[in-house]
This record gives C-alpha cells, structure tokens and sequence, in this order.
C-alpha cells in the first residue's frame, strides 16, 4: 500500500499516465476518457478541482472542462459542507 491506502501499483499507473499527458499537449480518444474517469472518481471521492489540477500537472479550467463534460455534478465554492446545516441548526 502506498500513501494514503492507495495501492502502489496504482500510484505508479498514474503516474505513467500524467507523465504521457504534458501539460500543454493535447488529449485525445482513450486517454481522454481514461483521464476523466479518474478525475471524476476522484471529485467525487472529495478531491477538489485545483487539488486535482496540481496532481495532473494540467490547469483548473483543462480539470473543470473534463468534469463538466463527464457530467459531474460540480460542487459549490469553499468545497464539501460537512454538516454545516445541522450544526447550525443544533445550536440555534
């Protein structure tokens, strides 16, 4: 296991792939999809658009543009609320 409960083949997998996508270089056809897949599996895990811009090496609009067009449901400035709502409520 490597950092953080991820698998290390893993790690190494993505790594491969950022290295293959440059930034600046286009993405195309399967790597494209592939790239969108992780991306949106990781936004919806938590991972926030400019955490995932960094990772990738690629900027917060090529990040935003492939979770819109995977159709992910894009959170709200200031990321997840955890209970916000409840504790405010709970103390009033």
């Amino acid at each position: 296991m490597g950092d953080h409960g991820i698998p290390t083949e893993h790690c190494y997998e993505e790594a491969r792939v950022a290295e293959t996508l440059k930034k600046g270089s286009r993405v195309t056809g399967a790597a494209r999809e592939k790239l969108a897949t992780e991306l949106k599996k990781k936004y919806d895990s938590g991972a926030s658009i400019r955490a995932l811009a960094e990772e990738t090496g690629r900027s917060y609009g090529f990040v935003h543009r492939m979770l819109s067009e995977s159709g992910v449901s894009l959170r709200g400035r200031g990321g997840a609320t955890r209970g916000k709502a409840k504790a405010t409520a709970a103390a009033g």
